[in-house]
């Protein structure tokens, strides 16, 4: 089973770039679809990213398609998330999460491990 530590939220200011990260632990990121979602307050959990356990392909979710980027550095069995041109709608508590089906899949149903989350706010 993996773990999953996410790390690099914080305040920023509307425009900003912030980049999250995500170590994994106890297995291969490789063997998972991993993926990222957020949550804000009072709204249900929705899908940010998804990269396949291939490395290809990747799906994003509408409202950050263009300006987040997801990636994985497997040498260091990392999840990694760009996030450019933040806006104030974009503040959430960031998950990572690993999905150990072999079906690529961005419900979040799908996914069968998670880490604590980190907060990213972002201010006017």
């Amino acid at each position: 089973q993996v773990q999953l530590v996410e790390s690099g939220g914080g305040l920023v200011q509307a425009g900003d770039s912030l980049r999250l990260s995500c170590a994994a632990s106890g297995r291969r990121i490789s063997d998972y679809h991993m993926g990222w979602f957020r949550q804000a307050p009072g709204l249900e959990r929705e899908f940010v990213a998804i990269i396949s356990s291939r490395g290809g392909p990747l799906l994003y979710g509408d409202s950050v398609k263009g300006r987040f980027t997801i990636s994985r550095d497997t040498a260091k069995n990392t999840l990694v998330l760009q996030m450019n041109s933040l806006k104030l709608e974009d503040t959430a508590v960031y998950y990572c999460a690993a999905d150990r089906d072999y079906a690529f899949s961005a419900q979040i149903e799908s996914f069968d491990y998670w880490g604590q989350g980190t907060q990213v706010t972002v201010s006017s």
